[in-house]
């Protein structure tokens, strides 16, 4: 297939564009690089520099490539951040994104997999959670995510628009050459493994006094190998079917502390922690249940052991800081 990868040169959207261009697929990355670096588009791809805001471009280039499907992962992401500045999260997540509809609508590209977040579902009444739970969203970033996808349901309903939104929660871990990587990074893992490398001093664990285990919240991490597998699935559906919901997640909670116990195993190093207040916006627990998308496509996730995954990531960090670390 002939595919478009809004945001592949990010780190998930990356890894999917390398494996739909391992399995034979004509890939063009669109992203803007303002969170990511032009290297970091896989060899093999077509690159394409561009904002989502410029439906023209989109729409040219969706005709000119004769796009048959889009995979969409440009966005902002960062939870915390929107609770502080939420207008660039409505501009570039909910508006930009209705532009990227509109140019598909136009150039007859009917089919979509979207990157959603378990943020749609704010704090959640049960865990593990489910497709069908209340979608109540506690940060803006969620809200953003949400907004879309109920532009999704209508767009489908009134013009025929294929889609998987598949909502996924803390992704981690890498693959061979390829991990996770944010300008600036905010993410649990990779902050915890510069604390290993010696580029950090100490890893902050934002509140203690949740109504958890250890007082930390508590995350769901999947591998985005097991991710990107899942969205390679989720395309494939879209050929018989026309309107996919998914969670994506490991199916158990870890947390904080025990994120970084999980650390100081596989790396063998110690790593300070610096307890802060709480960070508004985030929910206590968010654990996915993936029975749906295990029992209908048949998803089959390799990655379940924490340890696993957090190695995979200290192997890769390792590699990408080799040329500039100092060596013992």
């Amino acid at each position: 297939m002939h595919l478009l990868i809004t945001g592949g040169a990010g780190y998930i959207g990356g890894t999917v564009a390398q494996m739909l261009l391992d399995q034979g697929h004509a890939v063009v990355v669109y992203d803007n690089l303002c969170h990511a670096r032009r290297e970091a588009v896989p060899a093999g791809a077509r690159f394409i520099e561009g904002d989502i805001a410029d439906r023209a471009q989109l729409e040219h280039l969706l005709r000119e490539q004769k796009i048959e499907a889009v995979l969409h992962f440009a966005a902002l992401i960062e939870a915390g951040e929107s609770m502080q500045r939420p207008e660039p999260y409505f501009r570039n997540n909910t508006a930009s994104t209705l532009g990227l509809l509109e140019a598909m609508l136009s150039a007859n590209v009917k089919k979509l997999v979207f990157s959603s977040t378990a943020a749609v579902y704010g704090e959640p009444e049960s865990t593990p959670i489910r497709e069908d739970a209340a979608l109540r969203p506690t940060n803006p970033y969620g809200e953003s995510k949400l907004l879309v996808e109920q532009m999704l349901a209508w767009l489908h309903r009134i013009h025929g628009l294929r889609y998987a939104s598949l909502r996924y929660f803390n992704v981690a871990g890498a693959i061979a050459g390829r991990g996770e990587s944010h300008e600036p990074e905010s993410h649990l893992i990779p902050l915890i493994l510069d604390v290993a490398l010696g580029r950090r001093k100490s890893i902050k664990i934002f509140g203690t006094d949740y109504p958890t285990p250890d007082g930390t919240c508590i995350r769901d991490y999947i591998h985005v190998r097991d991710l990107a597998d899942a969205h390679l699935l989720a395309l494939r559906a879209l050929e018989q079917q026309d309107r996919l919901i998914y969670n994506l997640g490991n199916g158990r909670g870890f947390t904080v502390r025990e994120v970084v116990e999980s650390a100081r195993r596989v790396t063998g190093h110690a790593i300070p922690v610096e307890e802060v207040p709480r960070r508004a916006g985030d929910p206590a627990v968010l654990v996915a249940s993936s029975e749906k998308i295990i029992r209908e496509l048949g998803w089959q996730p390799k990655f379940l052991a924490l340890d696993d995954i957090m190695s995979s990531a200290w192997e890769w960090h390792q590699q990408r800081y080799a040329l500039v670390l100092p060596s013992h």
